[in-house]
């Protein structure tokens, strides 16, 4: 389906990365806004996800405005989501730098169920209750990770980018990519059992 910023896929709208930046090098600096609206909300997400807790907004906002000074350097014919999500990381890492690596997993949970899809009316309450209580599972089983495996499944996972988008944001070979997240899910496993059966383990 097309609509008027772009099609419509699996749920999302998706604009023509390349264009817009395009339109910007061109001397439409305006038309970075399409880059923000389509990418805001992944990009919190990841903020989030990665340990920004209450300094996820600044945290987006310094690295979009990072990745605008930037587009003279993005590579053409690249994709602009990893590649901003890999700003996101940085940007995440230096602002959390000084603090404790470990946050608290229900100020993540808040913002991912805020991003996510509401849980309809009609459905189950029990079924509901479960749902979000494994969601609070998984986040907090996701600080007994080390960084770089909790990167690499909130990436692939929560954000569900393919092996190749992640390799590209996190900067690794997908080889690495494969082995992290094989140990990160073992791990996980091991705290949560059966909540990742069924997952591909990359061997």
């Amino acid at each position: 389906m097309r609509t008027r910023e772009g099609t419509l896929e699996g749920g999302r709208i998706g604009i023509d990365d390349a264009a817009v930046i395009a339109r910007v090098r061109s001397g439409e600096p305006e038309a970075y806004a399409e880059l923000v609206r389509a990418y805001t909300g992944i990009a919190l997400r990841a903020a989030v996800a990665l340990g920004a807790g209450a300094d996820a907004e600044d945290v987006v906002q310094a690295s979009l405005f990072k990745a605008y000074q930037s587009l003279g350097r993005f590579r053409d014919g690249s994709a602009f989501r990893p590649w901003l999500l890999r700003i996101v990381a940085n940007e995440t890492r230096n602002t959390v730098r000084s603090a404790s690596r470990r946050r608290a997993a229900t100020g993540r949970e808040a913002a991912l169920l805020g991003a996510g899809p509401a849980i309809p009316e009609s459905a189950d309450p029990a079924v509901a209750a479960l749902a979000e209580e494994r969601r609070r599972r998984l986040l907090a089983a996701l600080d007994e990770l080390s960084e770089d495996q909790r990167r690499v499944v909130t990436y692939r996972y929560l954000l569900e980018m393919s092996e190749a988008e992640t390799a590209e944001a996190l900067g690794w070979p997908e080889g690495t990519v494969k082995s992290r997240l094989n140990r990160g899910l073992k791990k996980l496993r091991r705290i949560l059992p059966g909540a990742w059966e069924g997952g591909d383990e990359h061997e």
